[in-house]
């Protein structure tokens, strides 16, 4: 890797950490931050925000690329790098995967995160089980009911590929 990348990633990365740490310093949420790129361009930039939201899932990647999606009017970011102050959570981590984003660069990683506080590993331990092994109770009701949305979206018009 270049020289000049090197420093392009490190210029993305230091601004994902200044969010993060201008976040607690505010009293506005966990140590977090993302920056999402494209094209040597930011796109969007978070903080967590899950105190002021009251929202569990507004941790700062996630934030992200919501609003990398709305800014750019898109449901992917194909073309698109995420830079995070922290290694993501197992939600996280499925975000990304889910937008489908080229490329993942984090600074802290998670065993760094769990001496703060943050510790992920028994999420991913109980991802690893069977459901009805996990410590969260989840039953399965009215599957053939269900289908009938799949099969709707099989013949629907509108479907398109995620």
């Amino acid at each position: 890797m270049a020289s000049n990348e090197n420093q392009t990633h490190a210029t993305f990365l230091r601004r994902a950490i200044a969010l993060a740490l201008e976040n607690v310093q505010a009293g506005k949420g966990g140590p977090f931050g993302a920056v999402i790129v494209r094209e040597d361009k930011v796109v969007a930039e978070a903080a967590n925000s899950v105190f002021t939201t009251n929202d569990p899932t507004a941790h700062a990647e996630v934030n992200a690329i919501r609003a990398a999606c709305r800014n750019l009017g898109v449901f992917e970011l194909r073309g698109c790098v995420i830079y995070t102050s922290s290694e993501p959570c197992p939600m996280c981590l499925a975000a990304c995967y889910w937008a489908h984003l080229d490329r993942i660069y984090f600074a802290a990683n998670a065993e760094d995160a769990a001496r703060a506080g943050f510790d992920d590993a028994f999420l991913y331990r109980e991802m690893a089980l069977p459901t009805a092994e996990r410590s969260l109770p989840a039953e399965e009701l009215l599957r053939e009911e269900a289908q009938a949305s799949f099969a709707a979206w099989d013949a629907s018009p509108f479907k398109q590929p995620y």
